[in-house]
């Protein structure tokens, strides 16, 4: 039985659902995530790590986040979701003060190398750990209190929540460390403790799944094919954008460090307002999935292919602006596609599922990202937006055998 025309999803469990507690706590976590990654490369410095050293300490948490994301959400079938998401949001707090510090000492200190790496794998990666649970459980509770129809536009609020914390985290980081290294992971490590303040407080218990008992979900599952593909694309995209926009700075724009630092900087920037903006769009458009992959893929997919013969930052930064755009369509749909092609016992491994497809993209693309860019800076972008296509032009299952999110 498909969750459209599942009888645990009453209408009145809609009117009754309050989003908020789980905006505030993701834009909170995603805040304090991202605050890490703008200040490694000045923490590692300081500390006498190579490049590879700091990119490992950012690159555990995807590693983590890959393995996690089926058990957390197998997890919320079995215990909630909002247990789930306290059990989440308080791991990541306790992770984080102990990241925090350990940071603060190891700046005062300076230990060797290798336990100054030791010390900040660890901590990335239990901070990771724990953050997984939250857009697993979260998304699995929105499955199970939205209608399929209306999915694509709370998950879209949820990722412009998202959005607004990759935008908002660095820039705070940014702002605090002229006083120094360490305050902002101080002033970070509040919001963690305020997301399960908030859950705990405002957050009601829905658990509107526990009404049937769960069922485990196959990775090889073919209603989740397209869905699965569609993630790990998505992330794919993000990733290399990401990890090759400074280099491209450096190598085709013929800029210095300072300045390839700058542009970077901007162009991420303008991904996370993007990432609002058309989040924002969503919930007015209100289009079923199917539609905004192939919009938003194709969007994306000139984005990147123009950004790959972008000859000046602002141009850049545009071309990242519009791929943003277009990814901030795709991003809500695969969730929604995969939470409608699926049972209502399913939804927590569903959840899970998609996490884990999300999980291996953050892992496999930095590092495919790089590789290719060493063959051609323009490359990467270009493969990028073949992807892209390929997603986008995805032939529609025929009217038959559409699911409910068609």
């Amino acid at each position: 039985m498909n969750a459209a025309q599942d009888p645990a999803q009453p209408d009145t469990a809609q009117a009754t659902f309050d989003l908020r507690p789980l905006l505030i706590a993701n834009m909170a976590c995603t805040m304090a995530m991202m605050a890490f990654v703008a200040l490694i490369g000045p923490i590692a410095r300081t500390l006498g790590l190579a490049t590879w050293q700091a990119g490992a300490a950012v690159t555990v948490a995807g590693v983590i986040w890959m393995l996690l994301a089926r058990p957390w959400g197998q997890a919320s079938d079995r215990l909630g979701r909002r247990r789930v998401l306290l059990l989440g949001t308080a791991g990541f707090t306790l992770a984080y003060w102990a990241l925090c510090l350990f940071i603060d000492t190891a700046l005062h200190l300076l230990p060797s190398a290798a336990l100054a790496f030791a010390g900040l794998v660890i901590g990335r990666g239990l901070i990771g750990a724990f953050y997984a649970a939250l857009p697993v459980a979260g998304a699995a509770l929105i499955a199970d209190n939205i209608a399929p129809q209306y999915r694509a536009r709370t998950l879209a609020s949820l990722g412009a929540a998202n959005a607004v914390g990759l935008v908002i985290g660095p820039a705070l980081a940014a702002l605090l460390a002229r006083y120094s290294l360490s305050l902002p992971f101080y002033a970070m490590a509040i919001l963690p403790m305020l997301a399960f303040l908030v859950l705990l407080l405002k957050l009601k218990r829905q658990e509107l799944h526990l009404k049937q008992p769960p069922r485990p979900v196959r990775l090889t599952d073919p209603r989740l094919r397209r869905p699965l593909l569609v993630a790990f694309v998505a992330m794919i995209s993000v990733s290399v954008a990401q990890i090759t926009v400074g280099f491209f700075a450096l190598d085709r724009l013929g800029m210095g460090p300072a300045e390839a630092a700058q542009t970077a900087g901007i162009a991420l920037t303008m991904v996370g307002v993007a990432l609002i903006v058309a989040q924002l769009l969503v919930r007015k458009l209100q289009w079923p999935p199917l539609r905004m992959i192939a919009v938003g893929a194709s969007i994306a997919a000139v984005g990147f292919a123009t950004a790959a013969f972008a000859t000046s930052a602002t141009l850049l930064s545009a071309c990242f602006f519009v791929s943003a755009c277009g990814m901030g369509w795709v991003f809500p749909a695969f969730s929604a596609l995969a939470a409608n092609a699926m049972d209502a016992s399913e939804q927590g491994a569903t959840a899970g599922s998609i996490g884990a497809a999300q999980g291996l993209g953050v892992v496999v693309g930095p590092l495919a990202g790089t590789l290719i860019y060493a063959v051609d800076p323009r490359l990467p972008y270009l493969i990028v937006a073949a992807l892209l296509l390929m997603i986008g032009l995805w032939p529609h299952p025929r009217p038959a055998s559409v699911q409910a999110g068609r």
